[in-house]
């Protein structure tokens, strides 16, 4: 599913991250991970909804004032 505005593999890589970061459990279920553990993009497991959740916790990470 494209993105306007982000470069597939960096939204991947993004995607990737913030998952790292936040825990897979609130976004994908088991079967989901499954399927990303067997290969698939994230781009393509994930749904619209959750990939904007995703970017919007990287957009208020970015806003937040240093500490």
């Amino acid at each position: 599913m494209p993105i306007p505005g982000y470069d597939p593999d960096d939204l991947e890589e993004t995607l990737a991250r913030l998952l790292a970061e936040h825990g897979h459990s609130e976004f994908l279920t088991d079967a989901e991970h499954e399927r990303v553990k067997a290969g698939e993009s994230l781009v393509d497991v994930l749904d619209s909804e959750d990939i904007e959740r995703l970017l919007d916790l990287q957009r208020d990470q970015s806003t937040r004032p240093a500490k």
